[in-house]
């Protein structure tokens, strides 16, 4: 389909409709729709096993997406990069400040033609919101919300929204130091922020917030004492977590110290549920969405400190038992995995299909988890 406005609006308003008719049942206190999520390019090269000839120009990564049964596409939504200038208009998605990217629009339209739920990350913020800082500062809380309110606008029917992406790491978030309160304090009022904006915009907005990471700067269980203010934790319906381990899958291990990987995600949430004990049911946390685990083959991910890579069968395997764990826990919503393809410069091999397209056992895998 080409990417055309016509074809954009279309594609919107189809994705609003399929959201209307299968409203998220988070909107009524049950589950998010869905348990497997992924991260991966919107487009495929020309000459890929999955984009083959006689096509001449890249095509939809999508019928991908869905031969693999995925429920959830993530892609992240650049603040930065959409309005490197301030808006006159901010709340208005057509004001001339805003550079919608093509990548997220072609994600929400192919995403409505294969039945697939678009999440959209909303992270870095531009200098004219945080005080003439890097991208990675936190922004002023009226300016992220009147470019959450400009997004809503932009794609109706997306309902999930990811509220930065690993605030707990000092490189992803700014202020985040060790030992303060302050970096954890400061996410809190921007997740709060974000909360109350999408929810009256639509009741069915799922919020994801946390958005926490396997160790980082700062771990998860201090992460979660530091958020609360004046006793009250902020509020979202999911917490986002990156699960990364480079353990076998089970929860028969017992945690790391402070590591919280995909084998401590009962841990994990038994800290989510103290630290929410007192909290009012309305903005409680209902469940997990772990946006990314990942497996990398062949040789080291140079991503990882000190690395590390299992074969191409034990990925296989890995991923098996990692969808069949989360499948059984009611408190996991959702399991995303990071990423379709390897990298083209080979340095990191983590995902499910070569950067050819060859398809590893990891592929088939995903496809056959529940």
């Amino acid at each position: 389909m080409p990417l055309t406005r016509s074809n954009i609006r279309r594609g919107l308003l189809a994705l609003c409709c399929a959201g209307a008719a299968s409203l998220s049942p988070l909107a009524g206190g049950a589950e998010a729709a869905g348990k497997k999520a992924i991260w991966g390019p919107t487009m495929l090269p020309a000459g890929n096993v999955n984009c083959p000839p006689p096509r001449i120009d890249p095509c939809s990564a999508f019928p991908t997406y869905q031969a693999l049964g995925v429920d959830t596409f993530q892609i992240q939504l650049q603040w930065d990069q959409v309005a490197p200038t301030r808006p006159a208009n901010p709340t208005n998605p057509n004001d001339p400040a805003y550079r919608w990217p093509p990548s997220v629009d072609r994600a929400v339209v192919d995403g409505a033609a294969t039945g697939i739920e678009v999440a959209l990350m909303v992270k870095l913020s531009p200098p004219w919101a945080n005080g003439g800082r890097s991208p990675i500062w936190a922004p002023q809380r009226s300016a992220y919300s009147a470019f959450l309110r400009a997004a809503a606008a932009r794609y109706p029917g997306v309902r999930k929204w990811m509220i930065w992406g690993e605030p707990t790491r000092k490189e992803a978030f700014q202020p985040m130091a060790k030992k303060s309160k302050k970096g954890p304090r400061r996410y809190a009022r921007l997740l709060d922020a974000a909360y109350k904006t999408l929810k009256s915009i639509d009741r069915g907005n799922v919020v994801i917030g946390g958005m926490s990471v396997n160790a980082g700067t700062v771990t998860p269980n201090r992460y979660l004492r530091n958020m609360a203010r004046g006793g009250k934790m902020p509020k979202m319906d999911l917490w986002g977590h990156n699960p990364f381990d480079n353990r076998r899958p089970r929860l028969k291990d017992r945690p790391i110290r402070n590591f919280r990987g995909f084998n401590d995600i009962d841990t994990l949430w038994k800290e989510i549920k103290k630290a929410y004990r007192r909290q009012k049911k309305k903005g409680r946390p209902r469940g997990l969405f772990l946006s990314e685990i990942t497996y990398p083959t062949d040789r080291r991910a140079t991503v990882f400190e000190g690395g590390f890579f299992v074969s191409r069968r034990e990925q296989a395997r890995r991923i098996s038992a990692a969808y069949k764990i989360a499948n059984r826990q009611k408190y996991v919503k959702t399991l995303g995995y990071f990423t379709l393809m390897d990298e083209l410069s080979g340095n990191n091999l983590w995902g499910l299909i070569e950067s050819d397209g060859d398809r590893k056992p990891g592929f088939f895998a995903y496809a056959a988890a529940p």
